[in-house]
């Protein structure tokens, strides 16, 4: 009996993790598949899942099309330059924090922790940028967010489980405090500091809101806030044509297609690194 009840137990969460995966692949699968089907087939069809004629008219419009091309660069741009300035920011105040011996420690870990439950809010933050002159610049977005206090909590703790008779054998060999950083800390924190960057990155190039409230520019808005306008807008105010490719929901489809590609193909070979980095962050901290 015992073991037809652990075979029935076992069926029963298969199957709910079935439906669970189709619930969620369906609507992945339906926004994959429309972006190859033609305008006329997407309407006169309505909901399918394969295309009965495969065409990439929807993306050869998007190649063609400047605007998106030109934010989708600029969203790179964004990415890589600010996940390299919140990684870097975000591992020197996590390893000071570290250190028992800091002047102010706890208090400055109050700050951070306050920081977490308390927000300035929109407008203040909005003033402050508007003052510093950062308005219509990326650095208004690379400093807004630069550091993001839980992962700052994670690394403060990763850095404070580190070996302390490691630490004094390099001090001992004349080591200097950023040498021990760079030369000994972070080579043995490849884990935890690959989570930090993809965490940074993925908020990065998610990020819409700031650069809709802080660029008003548009050639320079990122892929998520062109992505936005592009499917919030109707049909007829976009190009019918561009190249010889015609305008229409496939392209809409493959838009957010092409927009979470990179994160996709990205995620699968930094997956082990992530689950790694997370169970020390958190067992040891």
């Amino acid at each position: 009996m015992r073991k037809k009840f652990n075979l029935l137990s076992d069926g029963l969460i298969y199957l709910t993790l079935l439906l669970i995966v189709l619930f969620i692949a369906l609507p992945f699968s339906y926004i994959l598949f429309s972006s190859f089907a033609s305008n006329a087939e997407y309407y006169a069809r309505g909901f399918f899942i394969f295309p009965q004629k495969w065409t990439i008219n929807a993306y050869g419009y998007l190649m063609m099309n400047e605007n998106f091309m030109h934010s989708y660069r600029n969203t790179f741009v964004l990415t890589v330059c600010g996940t390299a300035i919140s990684l870097a920011f975000t591992l020197l105040m996590a390893y000071g924090l570290s250190k028992r011996w800091l002047r102010g420690r706890r208090f400055l870990n109050i700050l951070v922790l306050f920081t977490m439950i308390f927000h300035g809010g929109m407008i203040p933050t909005y003033l402050v940028v508007r003052e510093l002159e950062l308005l219509d610049s990326y650095w208004a977005i690379y400093l807004t967010g630069a550091i993001f206090p839980f992962l700052l909590i994670i690394m403060r703790s990763f850095f404070a489980s580190f070996p302390m008779e490691l630490e004094e054998a390099a001090r001992i060999d004349g080591c200097g405090e950023l040498r021990l950083l760079l030369r000994i800390v972070l080579p043995l924190s490849v884990p935890s500091v690959v989570t930090i960057a993809l965490m940074y990155a993925v908020a990065h190039w998610n990020n819409y809101f700031q650069a809709i409230l802080y660029l008003n520019n548009a050639a320079k808005w990122p892929i998520q806030s062109f992505l936005r306008q592009f499917l919030l807008d109707s049909d007829t105010g976009m190009l019918r044509s561009v190249g010889g490719y015609e305008y229409g929901p496939p392209v809409k489809m493959a838009a957010v297609v092409v927009t979470a590609l990179p994160l996709v193909l990205c995620y699968p070979f930094l997956q082990k690194y992530f689950n790694q980095g997370m169970m020390i962050g958190s067992v040891k901290g």
